[in-house]
């Protein structure tokens, strides 16, 4: 483990550093559902994958996985879980800004990002999510979750008349999600996407820092005219084993 907890330069070296890393171990549970009832494989990037929680499940599942994160520990963490979890052969990673990378259309199977469209100015993240949209492949997943002004942390209504516990990695968050923001860009016909999931909450995090309140919007879409097998998360009505 690291001692240097002074990178100034990376905000989110301290939390991924630790013995317990920040936000776990276990993948976000939409993914893992989705990864339970689909077959996997094909090419997957996980934008602002953080330390890997998804990126690993993507790989176990099979996908060929690009790690993007600004964090160079992160993406350090991404590489011990790969090799723990035997699945290192699967997984690349790439330190740059998710504004800088190149989503090139009809190439991703799979494309998370997990909190990052809340970490980049407005107009950038309406830029990405449309690289995104045209990144996917004909049988595609797509799973996007970000912070909304539910969340104490936001400077607008709801959120800041909140006197929840704030998340320590708030300050990173600078563009807070309207009430059905997201949902109005995965609906909009030039996603051409497929909803299977759209959720708006709040939750109560422990997986990093004191116990903090966030309010959240969770997507989980696929490419229109794609019918995967997909019986909720968790599945509402799953099949009996034989």
């Amino acid at each position: 483990m690291t001692t240097d907890m002074s990178h100034s330069a990376d905000p989110f070296f301290e939390p991924y550093d630790r013995k317990n890393v920040a936000y776990g171990d276990e993948p976000t549970a939409a993914i893992a559902a989705f990864l339970d009832q689909v077959d996997g494989g094909g090419r997957a990037i996980d934008l602002g994958a953080g330390a890997g929680r998804d990126t690993v499940a993507l790989a176990a599942a099979g996908f060929d996985v690009t790690a993007v994160d600004l964090s160079g520990r992160g993406l350090e963490r991404i590489h011990e879980r790969a090799k723990s979890g035997g699945v290192a052969n699967r997984v690349t990673t790439k330190e740059a800004d998710v504004r800088d990378v190149a989503l090139a259309a009809n190439t991703y199977n799979a494309i998370v990002a997990t909190t990052v469209l809340d970490h980049i100015p407005a107009a950038d993240a309406m830029r990405v999510w449309g690289q995104m949209t045209e990144a996917l492949t004909d049988t595609g997943m797509l799973f996007v979750e970000v912070h909304t002004t539910e969340d104490p942390g936001s400077p607008e209504h709801p959120g800041c008349d909140s006197d929840a516990p704030i998340s320590e990695t708030a300050g990173a968050v600078i563009n807070y999600f309207r009430p059905n923001q997201l949902a109005s860009w995965a609906v909009d016909p030039k996603s051409r996407l497929r909803v299977l999931r759209y959720e708006e909450r709040q939750e109560w995090d422990y997986t990093h820092g004191p116990e903090h309140l966030h309010g959240k919007a969770i997507l989980l879409a696929v490419r229109e005219g794609f019918y995967p097998d997909w019986f909720g998360q968790p599945a509402a009505f799953p099949r009996n084993a034989s």
